[in-house]
């Protein structure tokens, strides 16, 4: 749907009926097209979302029990895996609440909970950065006006939430691998409110994992609290500190998705959530204020509690959305208050874990809502993807224009400026691999096709140029590829110029005699090579270097990855990207024939060899239990619900 698909009447919508658009009211036929009318408003509650994604087929409803320690997580992947439907756990083991999941499991079901208000908030920002666009729109603006009301968040008393109160003990206690600290939220939108400026407009609302057992947290009293760098939250946190004052925290579960799919969103720093929960969700963001407290009306449930800004303990490990575990670290603990919940509650959660998973949901409605608008905040930018089967951060690749000098022979100017401003903005500052490439006279390939853009990027870049790396720098707080928790380095390839190679797949001759076990490409020009697994320092780095060395009269190779096993790493794009850019820090793990600095600069003859092996520092891959798969095969065998995702 594109901003024509809609007319605009009060707080009415008008819009072009698609198949896979489901709208309310009544339609009519103003031309020959055909065109429904309908009600902007969104859900509720939870309850409301899951009743009609069960009525439309989109959800499936578990009626055994199950386990909270490893099979409902199971049961989730599987399903996940195979593109299946939303899962409603009626009895979850040991808790007498009923839990949901795989909710944004699939970009159809994401379209569908906000088929409403994506096309509007589309329009928004559009109008955000760029006013002239009122100019052209202004029979439309008390449309757009009247829509934007909903970013307002409405102060209401006595909310359903705080109907009731529970334990953290009946809590779904949920487990999703086998070396997790313990039980975690992984759906929480945790809202915490600026000291100097409490009240829910400078308010912060985040989804910061929570950890409710195990490790040395006082059972029933505490909890952990773990965020990463470049977070709200952290500002707040913060200041606490300086005024040594109890900091106080409201970590809400469940409501309306778009109170989740808000708490993920980049906004800028002071702009409150609320305003995308209400827009996502076509309806203001009711909350309410207790005792301190900001809380989110709407929600199934609440745990406060404070934190001393002054104390830490050991969280995690957890099984996290890189593909492996984040290890134990000293993060905030929360003394608990009050956990209050509604008088029919759902336990909203999610199965983190190697990309694609249900997380990927966020990174797809981010991109929606936001994707056309880049090319408005990055002058010179022509599109931006954040790969998500390399774990979104580790790996970004762009393309942008060359406008500086058009007189000269092509190199890497204005690009590089692109590629400093997206290293120093928001959620892309965090890439560690930033491929970008020029913009020649509109002729670039799709940046959604991963061999078609890195067969661009090697025909053509100059490697004694190209490579600009940025050291002793701060990394993703996931990402253990670097030299300790967020530290490691960051690698700009930058290229603009002719082609100045043919990619082939010819092995060099006398490949055993290196000590290469096997050789596959993953594309031509992309050799992955399997010798001996990395062991310690001066050996493994002697390794790749002679390896390096050798590849240096190989013209039809442009990057060699030196992987643990050359045949999964090339077996298809999601494992070449996750390989190759999770398990290798620029600055340590890259090599190249007759390296060189000039001036500081490292430039190499080529090809560029990335050591992805598996080293000691590096956190354990996830590798599910074998009994929980085995219990959750149950769910799967014929005649059972889900024996069509088995």
């Amino acid at each position: 749907m594109t901003s024509r698909d809609l007319l605009f009447k009060g707080n009415v919508f008008v819009c072009k009926a698609y198949s896979n658009i489901f709208c309310n009211q009544s339609s009519y036929s103003p031309t020959s097209e055909t065109w429904i009318i309908f009600v902007a408003m969104g859900y509720r509650h939870m309850r409301a979302a899951i009743a009609e994604l069960e009525q439309t087929g989109r959800l499936i409803r578990i009626t055994d029990e199950v386990d909270p320690n490893l099979e409902i997580a199971a049961i989730h992947r599987r399903v996940n895996e195979h593109q299946g439907p939303a899962l409603y756990f009626e009895k979850v083991k040991n808790s007498p609440f009923p839990a949901v999941s795989n909710l944004f499991g699939t970009t159809e079901r994401v379209d569908f909970l906000f088929r409403r208000e994506i096309p509007l908030i589309q329009q928004l920002a559009h109008i955000r950065n760029d006013p002239k666009i009122l100019l052209s729109r202004l029979t439309k603006l008390p449309i757009l006006g009247g829509f934007a009301l909903n970013s307002l968040a409405k102060k209401i008393s006595n909310p359903p939430v705080m109907k009731h109160t529970t334990t953290l003990k009946q809590l779904p206690l949920i487990k999703s691998w086998p070396a997790d600290g313990g039980a975690f939220v992984t759906m929480p939108q945790v809202i915490s409110q600026h000291p100097d400026k409490p009240g829910i407009k400078d308010s912060n609302i985040g989804m910061y994992r929570i950890q409710l057992d195990g490790n040395d947290y006082l059972p029933g009293q505490e909890v952990g609290l773990h965020y990463q760098i470049h977070r709200g939250i952290g500002v707040h946190h913060q200041r606490a500190k300086e005024l040594n004052q109890p900091f106080k925290i409201s970590v809400c579960i469940g409501g309306p998705p778009a109170h989740s799919m808000a708490a993920i969103l980049p906004l800028p720093e002071g702009m409150s959530e609320t305003i995308f929960a209400g827009l996502l969700n076509g309806r203001r963001y009711r909350y309410t204020e207790f005792n301190g407290y900001l809380i989110d009306a709407e929600a199934d449930f609440v745990i406060t509690g404070i934190v001393d800004p002054h104390q830490l303990k050991r969280e995690g490990p957890f099984g996290d959305h890189l593909g492996y575990y984040s290890l134990e670290h000293l993060f905030p603990v929360m003394k608990l208050d009050t956990i209050y919940h509604r008088p029919d509650p759902v336990w909203h959660f999610t199965v983190v874990g190697r990309p694609p998973a249900e997380d990927s949901g966020f990174g797809y409605m981010i991109h929606k809502l936001f994707g056309d608008t880049v090319k408005e905040e990055f002058p010179g930018l022509v599109a931006v993807h954040a790969v998500d089967a390399a774990g979104v951060h580790p790996l970004l690749l762009a393309i942008g224009m060359e406008r500086y000098m058009p007189f000269r022979a092509p190199r890497p100017e204005e690009i590089l400026t692109i590629a400093n401003r997206l290293l120093g903005s928001g959620q892309t500052s965090l890439a560690k691999y930033l491929f970008i490439l020029a913009d020649s006279d509109g002729h670039y390939p799709d940046i959604y096709d991963l061999k078609a853009y890195f067969k661009f990027i090697l025909e053509r870049i100059d490697f004694t140029r190209d490579l600009h790396f940025i050291t002793n720098t701060t990394i993703d707080t996931l990402d253990y590829s670097g030299t300790a928790l967020n530290a490691g380095s960051k690698l700009i390839l930058a290229v603009n110029g002719p082609i100045l190679r043919e990619l082939d797949s010819t092995l060099p001759e006398n490949i055993s005699a290196a000590g290469i076990k096997t050789a596959k490409f993953y594309m031509p020009g992309v050799l992955i090579i399997e010798a001996m697994p990395f062991n310690d320092e001066v050996t493994s780095r002697k390794l790749a270097e002679n390896l390096a060395q050798f590849f240096k009269n190989t013209p039809g190779i442009g990057l060699v990855v030196l992987a643990d096993d050359a045949i999964f790493t090339s077996a298809n794009d999601n494992n070449f990207v996750w390989v190759t850019f999770t398990r290798s820090d620029p600055a340590r793990d890259t090599y190249g024939s007759d390296a060189e600095y000039s001036d500081k600069h490292w430039s190499i003859r080529g090809p560029l060899l990335i050591d992805a092996r598996k080293k000691p520092h590096h956190a354990p891959e996830l590798v599910p239990d074998a009994a929980a798969e085995a219990r959750a095969d149950r769910f799967f065998t014929h005649n059972r619900p889900l024996a069509a995702w088995a």
